[in-house]
């Protein structure tokens, strides 16, 4: 599972409904990204906003879903 931020792929290591947590964060404003998820031979890919952006010291991201 890979969260996409601007073709940057950073490596999620759990999921919630409204969260992701970061195997390693970096800082980034508030955006517009993607969740990329593979299982077995299955791909999704779907856009969420990242309505707090990111911060390198904290593993935790908020999600929103986008329109």
């Amino acid at each position: 599972m890979r969260l996409i931020v601007n073709g940057t792929p950073i490596r999620v290591t759990h999921m919630g409904p409204d969260f992701v947590l970061l195997e390693s964060p970096i800082d980034h404003p508030p955006c517009e990204a993607s969740i990329f998820l593979r299982v077995d031979d299955s791909e999704s890919q779907w856009q969420v906003r990242l309505p707090e952006g990111i911060s390198k010291d904290l593993k935790r991201v908020a999600l929103a879903l986008s329109p």
